[in-house]
């Protein structure tokens, strides 16, 4: 018998005192917004007014002028004080003052970022005999950390309390059952516990007066951001308050059988494999109420539709002071139990069919469930069934399963002809160089449960009538949040209103992606330890989850041309960017709703929509969000050149460069792989050509890992022993840098097609204004890097043409260096002492963060006093950059 106990802690208190955060100026504060002006004039209101960009305006203003809705500047651009919503008033005294007089970048203030960790295991293995050893491990790592650090006082703050309890069993067994046959059994049993609950409790009706409240946590105020101040903390896009706030419980029940035998030779190995995983939450996200302001409220809806030249009018943060949520969520305490089940067989053998030559060929396969609710609670948007909310329209809900209420279906059919063939040989061509192929088959993983249950919590959307309403006051508090479960197929959406479903499923969300890989290189040994390799390496992958390639509830020019209008001619583009209840419309005989309580104040465009009742909650999104859709594509070929020097004289290593090609088709994808990276989609309708490089891509990539221990020093003995032992490591990544998205175009193509697109590139013109990778070439307190001129929009009404991304338009390139020094002191028989330091960025290189690329017309304003860029196409906002060098020391204490 033996065993083995270990206990490793981590510690590490650290404050962060060098990242700039965006708060109101106290001009902001007091209903000032002079500041947001830039002196650019975008255009012309109806009444032949200048539209100045910056411009707030005051909604209770509001007329038609020649069926346009008009509305008049706040004088001095500037709110009375008696306009404040109550509640907007309360929320703003837990935003901290400034520590400068900057409109961005105007909060620094040193906060915690604490990381703590432990891990004890225990392991015992007992041998029976010769043939026969059973084993036993387990662990409870645990993490204790703050997420969404921003250093904002509780109760505004993002920041969460986060942590990980998790326990790991293993029980194997393995029976050498012959001398050349080998029996391997093994059970498992992970459970998870995951919770970042903020545990400061927070009365909004008291504190706030919000006239109801679900849970008694601060509410998420999102959308406050803009490019000239506002708010931004923790790097989000303005939001104050805890967003995410559950308690994930994660059961995993595991199980794996192999048979090796040795026969000749052949070696085969047959197995099997099972994993069955719960997740039980408990959801409070959106029980504080999501709330999310945006500049269209202060803005000026006559200019729906109307070119502003990537200019901006209204503004989020004075949108939030009068109280005029734009879209928001209001839920109440859910508990879904998700989970899904995985199985596989394998089938393989190793032959060695001469002295030199092997061959390896196999089959797996895998069955893999979908995640599902245990007791199908959760509500499927359903293309075909009726909604009662919306006049019996197509566009109800559905819930999974059996019984009353439910549809005695299944969202997805899961794919069971998921057979992966490998195939390998190597040749030994002479005694020092070897050719290796390879070619196979492999299966992902279906969509993953973490994504899940942020999807299946209760929620009760809310938005905009139409462009420029709000959706509620936020004095008025949310509306009444549907109870859950709701097996109600017309809960979405609420009676009188517009909203969006809480998600649609793809049917065919139960096949995962299928990988096919190969590979030919040769190796070749140049002199002894050290060794040559090149190699072609391929993929090409189909049936990533890409739901970007579906949006059903957008127009199309096609749907547009069967009521008789024109998306080219720009009179039908204002009918359709009209009112229902306008008197344009009305002329034109497009003033009959879709159905009765349809909002007679949302467009003509979305009274044509598929699925009227349903609109987007935030801008450019689909309306109808679909997940599970295997639609994505990837594309990948490399050369990989690799030399490995084994270790002599003290000195090991390994480099490698590779030269790679990645394209991706709704998914973003780097080496074969997918990543979370929201993949860009151009024309949603033309789904071929949103095939290009991918976001991630990286064509040039050089790897160098060594270790070298230091050897004795001279004849003096105790130099010597100084010296001596140490060992030196550095690892340095050199690449590419990654692309930047194309900007995109501002010919308001969303307002009738609900669907943005990218600008065209401009021939000849140059995509910078100085060279991003020379350091001394620019100084980004005074340039921007970025050449608006590059890009033009289409004409208005269409789609561009433009890639999302190009091989010549990537961001700065950026090293990575870190390296290492450690040595081991022996004590004593059975006693150790090792010290080691970590270095990151042992150079302590400036990365400056990605410059400001989505809107080419964006204005480039300067700060008043000192000139530097604050806002703008190109703009680098030098106070987020990355982390200077840093340094860790680990002393380690063995016996």
């Amino acid at each position: 018998t033996f065993f083995f106990v270990s206990l490793e802690w981590f510690r590490q208190p650290n404050t962060i005192a060098d990242r700039a955060y965006i708060v109101p100026t106290l001009a902001y504060r007091e209903g000032d917004f002079r500041q947001a002006l830039t002196g650019r004039q975008l255009g012309e209101d109806p009444l032949g007014r200048a539209i100045m960009e910056g411009t707030i305006y005051d909604p209770e203003t509001e007329r038609i002028v020649n069926g346009l809705r008009v509305r008049d500047p706040f004088p001095d651009n500037t709110i009375p004080k008696d306009r404040f919503d109550p509640v907007a008033a309360k929320i703003q005294e837990f935003i901290p003052m400034p520590t400068n007089s900057s409109v961005t970048n105007n909060y620094l203030a040193p906060y915690p970022a604490d990381t703590n960790m432990a891990r004890p295991a225990v392991k015992i293995d007992h041998n029976f005999g010769k043939g026969s050893k059973i084993s036993f491990y387990t662990t409870r790592p645990n993490q204790n950390m703050l997420t969404d650090n921003d250093g904002i006082p509780t109760p505004a703050t993002t920041t969460r309390p986060f942590e990980i309890r998790s326990w790991t069993h293993r029980l194997s067994f393995d029976q050498t059952v012959t001398p050349t046959m080998i029996l391997h059994l093994g059970v498992g049993l992970q459970t998870l516990y995951w919770s970042d609950f903020v545990k400061d409790q927070f009365d909004q009706v008291k504190e706030l007066g919000l006239p109801v409240a679900y849970t008694n946590v601060f509410p998420y105020i999102n959308g406050l951001r803009a490019a000239r101040g506002g708010v931004s903390f923790g790097g989000s896009g303005g939001a104050i308050g805890p967003f995410v706030q559950s308690t994930k419980r994660m059961t995993k029940p595991t199980a794996i059988a192999s048979l090796t035998w040795v026969k000749g030779n052949h070696t085969y190995k047959f197995g099997a494999d099972m994993r069955i995983e719960g997740y039980p939450t408990l959801n409070l996200n959106p029980a504080n109420g999501n709330y999310t302001f945006s500049a269209d409220q202060t803005g000026l809806p006559s200019t729906l539709g109307q070119n502003l030249q990537g200019g901006t009018i209204g503004f989020p943060y004075a949108s939030f002071l009068l109280g005029l949520v734009g879209s928001g969520q209001i839920g109440v305490v859910s508990d879904p139990r998700m989970g899904s089940s995985f199985w596989a067989l394998f089938a393989q053998d190793s032959w060695k069919v001469t002295r030199r030559l092997t061959f390896d060929y196999g089959l797996r396969w895998d069955y893999q469930g979908y995640f599902r609710d245990t007791y199908g609670r959760i509500a499927n948007f359903s293309p075909s069934i009726s909604n009662p909310s919306a006049g019996g329209l197509p566009g109800g809900v559905i819930f999974e399963g059996s019984g009353p209420g439910h549809c005695n279906c299944d969202f997805a059919k899961v794919y069971p002809y998921a057979f992966g063939p490998r195939l390998g040989a190597a040749y030994q061509i002479t005694p020092k160089t070897v050719l290796r192929a390879g070619w196979g088959i492999a299966y992902g993983s279906t969509p993953a449960q973490n994504r899940m249950t942020d999807y299946v919590v209760s929620s009760t959307p809310f938005s905009s009538p139409s462009y420029g309403d709000p959706a509620i006051l936020l004095r008025d508090g949310p509306p009444v949040p549907t109870p859950w479960p709701s097996l109600d197929p017309g809960q979405y959406p609420p009676g009188g209103t517009l909203s969006a479903p809480p998600v649609a499923f793809d049917q065919n969300g139960g096949r995962p992606p299928r990988i096919m890989q190969w590979s030919i290189g040769i190796q070749r040994e140049i002199f002894k330890n050290l060794m040559i390799e090149a190699s072609y390496v391929g993929s090409r992958s189909a049936w990533w989850e890409a739901n970007a390639l579906i949006d059903v509830n957008a127009l199309t020019p096609e749907r547009i041309a069967e009521v008789g209008l024109d998306i080219n001619n720009a009179a039908d583009r204002t009918l359709l960017t009209s009112r229902l209840d306008s008197p344009l419309a009305a002329q034109r005989g497009f003033d009959t709703p879709p159905y009765a309580g349809f909002p007679m104040a949302s467009t003509v465009a979305q009274s044509l929509r598929p699925f009227p009742q349903f609109e987007a909650t935030r801008s450019n999104a689909p309306a109808i969000t679909y997940l599970w859709a295997p639609l994505g594509k990837t594309w990948y070929d490399s050369l990989q050149i690799k030399a490995t020097k084994r270790l002599s004289y003290g000195l090991s290593f390994t480099s490698a460069f590779t030269w790679q090609k990645e394209l991706a088709l709704g998914v973003e994808q780097e080496g074969g792989s997918r990543f979370a990276l929201a993949a860009a989609v151009n024309d949603v309708f033309n789904r071929p050509m949103n095939k290009y490089i991918s976001g991630l891509s990286r064509p040039f990539v050089w790897v160098t890992a060594l270790n070298y221990t230091f050897p004795k020093w001279g004849s003096n003995s105790v130099l010597s022993w100084i010296v001596r032992d140490w060992t030196f490591g550095a690892v340095l990544e050199y690449s590419s840098g990654q692309p930047i998205r194309v900007p995109t175009a501002q010919n308001r193509l969303s307002s009738v097609l609900f669907r943005d697109t990218f600008a065209n590139r401009v021939p000849g013109e140059p995509l910078y204004t100085v060279d991003i990778n020379c350091s001394d070439c620019f100084d980004a307190e005074q340039d921007f890097v970025l050449n608006p001129d590059a890009w033009v929009d289409p004409p208005a009404g269409q789609f561009g043409v433009s890639t999302a991304y190009y091989n010549d338009y990537r961001q700065r390139r950026q090293p990575s260096e870190a390296m290492n020094l450690g040595r081991i002191f022996r004590i004593k028989e059975g006693i150790n002492l090792s010290v080691r330091a970590d270095f990151q960025n042992i150079f302590n290189r400036t990365f400056l963060s990605s410059p400001t690329s989505s809107n080419a017309k964006a204005s480039q304003t300067r700060h008043p006093v000192t000139g530097k860029p604050i806002s703008g196409f190109g703009y680098i906002n030098t106070a987020r950059g990355s982390s200077p060098r840093s340094g860790l020391l680990i002393i380690r204490l063995q016996f």
